[in-house]
This record gives C-alpha cells, structure tokens and sequence, in this order.
C-alpha cells in the first residue's frame, strides 16, 4: 500500500504508544483494581510483580523513554507470560489460538520489534537525542 509509505514513522508512532497505554492498562488493573482489577487466583507475583512490569514499562513505552530496554523487558515478561499462563495449563499445547494465548504472543512480538526499532518520532528518547 503505496499511499501509506510517507505515513510510515507516525504510524508505527501511534503503535508504540497505544501498544504501552494498554500494556500500561494490564498493570492498572493489576496493582489498583482498575477495569476489573485482577483475578482472585492470580498469584501475588503475578498481581505485583507482571503487574508492575505493565505498568512501569507500558508507560516509558508509550512516553518513548528508555523504550528499547523497556521494550525489551516487556517482550521478555510476554514470553513468560504466555509459558507460564497458557502453554502450561493446556499440557504443553504451543498453539496460541489452541492454549489461549493469542495476546501474550502478539504483545511479546510487537514490543520485540520496538525494542529493536527503537522509539522513532513524537518520544522523550528522540528528544533527547536531538538536544
């Protein structure tokens, strides 16, 4: 698709901050009960310890600072996320679309990239670089 070339770096902008506002979100729900707040079952480490992971990253995400390491971090905590609470309860099944897990894998792959890309346009980090 030709006409959305000159659109490149602002879209992929607008993914990397809608990307760290919803991973941000998990985190909200997680530590303060927001949407929902988290499942009784969830285990503490989970609650404190992913939930402050979503948090914290989701929003230097979405701010564009430290992006690649907290990028990285987040895609790191998806792959987990997606062993631990999807391939595990279904007895080893690795099929997302099967175990579940079709958000922690989508999650884990796109904050891979950004990790590698690196934050681009409308970023602290590429304000900071410009001073």
């Amino acid at each position: 698709m030709g006409f959305l070339k000159p659109h490149t770096e602002k879209i992929y902008a607008a993914m990397r901050i809608f990307a760290g506002l919803m991973f941000m979100s998990h985190g909200l729900q997680k530590l303060f009960g927001l949407f929902g707040g988290a499942p009784a079952e969830a285990p503490a480490f989970i609650v404190y310890g992913a939930g402050s992971i979503e948090l914290v990253a989701g929003a230097l995400i979405a701010a564009g600072l430290f992006t690649a390491p907290a990028a990285f971090i987040a895609s790191g905590t998806m792959a987990f996320a997606f062993f631990l609470g999807h391939v595990i309860p279904a007895k080893g099944n690795l099929l997302p679309i099967v175990n579940k897990g079709e958000l922690a894998v989508l999650y884990c792959w796109v904050f891979f990239v950004i990790a590698a890309k690196g934050a681009g346009i409308w970023s602290v980090d590429e304000s900071r670089a410009k001073s």
